[in-house]
């Protein structure tokens, strides 16, 4: 598709921008891509790490020239903060799916649950969710799994910087994370509950930093769309 003359106020977006989104619950990260690429009228756009539906948080959005630098955003360190709920699994590893398989949880102590986190933390081998993005034989794991396809999963290397038990309030156990690009946290709740043998799943995520890019500087989808008409408003007036 061609790209369109885009309003005068704008080129700056065509040229190429960083711009730092706060993914809401239940947006794709591909709804963030199009909501910047419609507002803008840019359509060279892309993000640089993607965020589950029932993830919310920090989205890197390139625009233009500056989704060259895509793949070097992608390597970086990234913050987790959210929770896992003991007692249940889910095929999916998180509240996409329904939970199944319940185990008590209420002998699970303080300690166990430390000792547990420790234990997930450094380099590890993990297995990814069946439920992933991750291709094999040019098709994603998620489209085979939703064929029902048996699919066994190769564990792959990943660096667990910190994990910080941030509040016990069982069955919930909230967390911080710091880790290399490429840990899925999906996976972390499911060996945690494997580990206390209680099961785990993913119940909230919350991504807060990528590299030196936080959460705190990113503005909502609509805070962003609101800042664009008003540029363009802005530019009508000076032209006036």
């Amino acid at each position: 598709m061609k790209q369109k003359p885009v309003h005068t106020a704008l080129q700056p977006y065509l040229e190429g921008k960083v711009l730092l989104i706060n993914k809401p619950l239940r947006w794709t990260s591909f709804d963030a891509v199009k909501k910047v690429r419609v507002t803008t009228g840019v359509l060279k756009v892309g993000h640089a790490g993607t965020l589950d539906p029932l993830a919310t948080g920090l989205l890197i959005i390139c625009t233009g020239k500056f989704t060259k630098k895509i793949n070097e955003y992608m390597g970086m360190e990234k913050e987790y903060t959210g929770s896992f709920t003991l007692g249940a699994v889910t095929p999916t590893y998180d509240l996409e799916s329904d939970p199944t398989d319940f185990k008590p949880f209420g002998h699970i102590t303080t300690e166990q649950i430390e000792t547990v986190s420790k234990k997930l933390t450094g380099y590890i081998l993990q297995v990814p969710p069946v439920f992933s993005a991750i291709k094999k034989d040019g098709k994603r794991y998620y489209e085979l799994a939703r064929q029902g396809k048996e699919i066994m999963a190769e564990p792959r290397p990943v660096t667990v910087h910190e994990f910080e038990v941030t509040n016990i309030a069982l069955p919930v156990i909230s967390f911080r994370i710091v880790c290399s690009t490429g840990t899925y946290i999906r996976s972390l709740a499911y060996d945690f509950g494997a580990a206390l043998g209680t099961g785990a799943y993913l119940s909230s995520l919350c991504r807060t930093r990528i590299g030196d890019f936080h959460l705190a500087d990113s503005v909502s989808p609509q805070d962003f769309e609101t800042f664009v008409q008003q540029l363009k408003l802005s530019e009508g007036k000076t032209n006036a």
